[in-house]
């Protein structure tokens, strides 16, 4: 007996139906989707697998079989992205101690401990900017392995630098420890320069840190005095960006700044002593800039607490702090673009968001913060088609706050909903 053909067709599509794969519907009253200028509300954002396949306006009512997270009553947002942390590693009086008796393993398990604290911030990329025996390289693996919780992880391994300088350990060390430590991380001279380069490339590095001037927490150097020759930092970037590498520059001095850009380095980081020409400079070659407010906001605190860093160490501190929020405002203002950043592991994991309402309190416009997190760390990142944006297509990292963060900013310290490639990590 011959079935009605529209009882074979209405068969075939129950059968097909049962075999779809089963969707996930999210609820949004609010969707900052980090490209708009403009919130858009009341919508319905679908996730197949690990991406975005859909965004429509409206409550769709689920299928059968699917999942449906409410957030009505929340701002929906992409994943948040920090282009500047430390996650093997966090600031406390026993910073310069530590070293003599943590083995590689124990960096390894504790930057997992504060991975997990960043991706439940809310932040589901992180840049890693320096650390320890490549420890974040294995956090990486681990983390893209399902072996432990935290966001997607592009690290740099340790920062590259010449000798005597803030990559350099052993600065400011008697002689005694100098003599006992080797660092293929440390170089001097153009040669010497390609060759750190190319040693991070093989050893699996996504990104190539290095620092051009002095930093806050060494011990043995000035934050503005440049520690890298122009050709040096021209054969880095040379030989990074034949490796398919970009490069981020650790500089608080201008000298130090105006070399990497006309190298041709992808970011500055902290710029805090930044003068009206290297912005021109950093606008003229669309060079990123990562102000770390947070870092100089807590350097800048800890200073006035007795024992917290070394006095040679306070003394910097005081001044970097109130600089480096009056070299953001002008940054704003001129139009250099800017990425989020806050050099976390100096402050504490876990409270990145602080960077927002720092930049707000500095003038910055709230859904341009937003945008920092979102859109612009990406396109610095190099990773704007597949993440940065609430788009059909992009991996499916989302982040929700209550209420509406551009009312007030500090809601984004209070993200309730973590969402990354796909998987729900807080809810």
């Amino acid at each position: 007996m011959r079935l009605p053909c529209r009882l074979l067709v209405t068969g075939a599509a129950l059968f097909a139906a049962a075999l779809a794969p089963a969707k996930t519907l999210i609820h949004a009253g609010s969707l900052i989707d980090g490209r708009a200028d403009t919130v858009r509300k009341a919508v319905t954002i679908t996730v197949d697998g690990d991406r975005i396949t859909g965004i429509a306006d409206g409550y769709t009512a689920p299928a059968a079989g699917d999942t449906l997270i409410d957030l009505k009553n929340a701002t929906v947002m992409p994943g948040l992205m920090d282009m500047h942390v430390h996650l093997d590693g966090q600031q406390s009086p026993e910073t310069y101690t530590e070293g003599f008796y943590l083995n590689p393993g124990d960096y390894a398990l504790r930057a997992a401990f504060y991975a997990k604290k960043t991706l439940l911030a809310g932040f589901t990329t992180v840049r890693n900017l320096g650390d320890t025996n490549y420890s974040t390289r294995s956090l990486r693996k681990a983390i893209a392995a399902g072996w432990v919780v935290g966001p997607r992880v592009y690290t740099a391994g340790p920062a590259i630098g010449t000798t005597g300088s803030h990559a350099d350990g052993t600065n400011g060390y008697s002689d005694q420890v100098i003599e006992k430590f080797s660092e293929t991380e440390i170089f001097n001279g153009a040669d010497g320069a390609r060759a750190a380069v190319r040693d991070h490339v093989k050893h699996g590095a996504d990104v190539i840190k290095i620092m051009t001037t002095g930093g806050v927490l060494s011990l043995g150097d000035s934050a503005q005095g440049a520690q890298m020759t122009a050709d040096e930092a021209k054969a880095v970037v040379e030989a990074a960006h034949e490796y398919g590498l970009k490069v981020a520059v650790h500089a608080h001095g201008s000298e130090g700044m105006k070399r990497a850009i006309l190298a041709g380095a992808d970011s500055i980081e902290h710029g805090t002593f930044m003068t009206d020409e290297v912005v021109a400079l950093m606008k003229e070659h669309g060079t990123y800039y990562v102000p770390t407010l947070s870092a100089g906001n807590f350097v800048m605190e800890k200073a006035k607490t007795p024992g917290f860093l070394p006095p040679s160490v306070a003394a910097k501190a005081l001044l970097v702090g109130p600089a480096m929020t009056a070299t953001f405002q002008r940054a704003y203002q001129a139009g250099v673009k800017i990425a989020f950043g806050t050099d976390q592991g100096v402050a504490p994991h876990g409270d990145n968001a602080k960077e927002f309402i720092y930049m707000v309190n500095a003038g910055m416009k709230p859904m341009d913060a937003i945008k920092t997190s979102t859109l612009e760390a990406s396109k610095l990142l190099g990773v704007d088609k597949d993440l940065g944006t609430v788009e059909a297509g992009k991996f499916a990292d989302l982040v929700a706050v209550p209420g509406d963060p551009l009312a007030d900013i500090k809601l984004m310290t209070n993200v309730t909903f973590v969402m990354k490639g796909g998987a729900v990590y807080k809810q």
